[in-house]
């Protein structure tokens, strides 16, 4: 992270455990009430620890009880096979490595993969209830409380060519958004333990002894209070969204879109890195960010094409949102529409609706400001494939891939008018498979976990619905027992 005079930027200080008075002490000191740092203290908790669960906000859940609530998982989980749906561990690592790179981190997704069977019985032991059914309607959570679907485009090019495609989005048994029930559910399990928890408490400082981080000092009824943390300290304190310098600093191309859609709390501002990075932590790959772009649902608006401000296709129409998203606000500046025409339109489940309508192509671009003899040309090859059920030049596939009728329409996906571009951030703190964190020789900072947002996710550069929520549980419970067991 560059060095800057801007406070919200910089590396936090920690405290010396020889100038700190610790009121308490316990095993484990989890920071931040997410999907992750719950998950983290229930599983110390369950291993025997004591544990300090420490929340900045007034109430736990964070960005995860905002999400739809999808958990990327598979390998063969009881979910998919009641589905029938088979699946394996491989398969599974195969998609995401090409999904989430290029580099992605090798022996964490390994790990991800291979366990993702036991993780997903982890949640259910704990609460998490999945009904067997199967959603239709990929890449969003389900209307109804169907349990799985689709949700990184792993039937569409190039992914269906490189992994058997196979759905892995789980969705917790709930009508619609499930992230608050999930949180419900999780929120529940921690109350089951034996585990404290304080809200409307901030982390000011870690406090460290030598290079071993030692405990917190945090902000509580209007004082600090320093905690000593025997077996170690996990930071899940969410990602930096919210942070505008650290935006402008790594990633200026998340903060284009309206910042009503930048998914977050007022707490994902870079706190949990910048207290990492103070103890010597290492932050990798801030310069990543999610951005999806909800054309659907419905998905069969993917029969139409995507044409940039020059008039041309740049995607296969019928992959994952998120990617479409990245590469329309990144490599064609924000600057898009999509071509429909009256038997493909139907509005979207966001509101997005036919701006100008036309007989041909080249009327239709002037209405747009395209060059028509472009468009015209981008239409017609499309068409001429299409009918000869092929897509030569993106791959598209049946049953998305139809030729645009007669009488044509354009719904303006824009960046600066009405199209909603969803951000959020992906790097963080460099971690190992057991979620604790990394300096910049690769070696651990002993006695300092990160998992969910406050650590570099899964997702290196590419994502799929439910990485975050899945990424975040399985590391923020690898990080509680990992601190539970350096406890004894």
């Amino acid at each position: 992270m560059p060095r800057t005079n801007d406070e919200t930027i910089r590396p936090i200080e920690p405290a010396r455990a020889s100038e700190v008075a610790f009121e308490r002490e316990v095993d484990v000191v989890v920071v931040g009430l997410g999907a992750a740092g719950t998950s983290a203290a229930i599983a110390a908790a369950d291993a025997g620890a004591s544990v300090v669960a420490l929340e900045r906000q007034s109430a736990a859940g964070g960005t995860s009880a905002m999400s739809g609530g999808l958990l990327y998982l598979g390998g063969g989980t009881p979910l998919q096979e009641a589905c029938g749906f088979r699946d394996s561990p491989e398969n599974m690592e195969r998609f995401l490595a090409a999904a989430l790179g290029p580099g992605v981190d090798a022996e964490r997704l390994h790990a991800y993969c291979t366990e993702s069977v036991a993780h997903f019985r982890w949640l259910a032991d704990h609460g998490v209830p999945f009904r067997a059914a199967f959603c239709d309607e990929p890449n969003r959570e389900s209307e109804d409380d169907s349990g799985l679907l689709f949700s990184g485009g792993e039937d569409s090019h190039p992914f269906d060519e490189i992994a058997e495609p196979v759905p892995r989005g789980h969705k917790p048994q709930f009508i619609d958004s499930s992230g608050g029930f999930l949180m419900k559910c999780l929120g529940s399990a921690l109350g089951r333990t034996a585990a404290a928890v304080v809200v409307d408490a901030r982390v000011e400082r870690l406090v460290q002894e030598g290079d071993r981080v030692r405990g917190v000092v945090a902000r509580v009824d209007g004082r600090e209070a320093a905690i000593r943390a025997r077996g170690g300290v996990v930071l899940a304190a969410g990602g930096f969204i919210h942070n505008e310098a650290m935006v402008g600093a790594h990633c200026p191309e998340a903060h284009r879109p309206d910042p009503v859609w930048r998914i977050g709390t007022p707490a994902d501002d870079g706190r949990g890195i910048r207290l990492g990075l103070g103890v010597g932590g290492a932050a990798m790959r801030l310069e990543a960010f999610e951005c999806a772009l909800p054309i659907g649902p419905p998905h069969r608006l993917a029969r139409g094409i995507l044409v940039n401000g020059a008039g041309e296709r740049f995607i296969n129409e019928d992959t994952y949102p998120g990617r479409i998203g990245w590469h329309a606000l990144v490599e064609q500046r924000g600057q898009i529409f999509l071509i429909v025409d009256e038997e493909i339109y139907e509005p979207n489940l966001v509101g997005l609706r036919v701006e100008w309508a036309a007989e041909t192509a080249v009327e239709l671009a002037a209405d747009l400001g395209l060059p028509p003899e472009r468009l015209a040309a981008t239409v017609a090859r499309y068409n001429e494939h299409a009918a000869r059920g092929g897509d030569p030049d993106f791959h598209k596939r049946p049953p998305y891939l139809v030729p645009l009728g007669p009488g044509l329409a354009a719904i303006d996906l824009r960046v600066d008018r009405r199209a909603i571009y969803a951000t959020f951030t992906l790097g963080g703190l460099a971690t190992d498979p057991h979620a604790r964190v990394l300096d910049r020789s690769g070696a651990v900072v002993p006695g300092l976990y990160a998992a969910g947002r406050t650590a570099a996710s899964l997702a290196a550069h590419g994502y799929a619905s439910g990485i975050s929520l899945g990424d975040g549980t399985f590391f923020g419970r690898r990080a509680g027992l990992h601190a539970a067991a350096a406890a004894r």
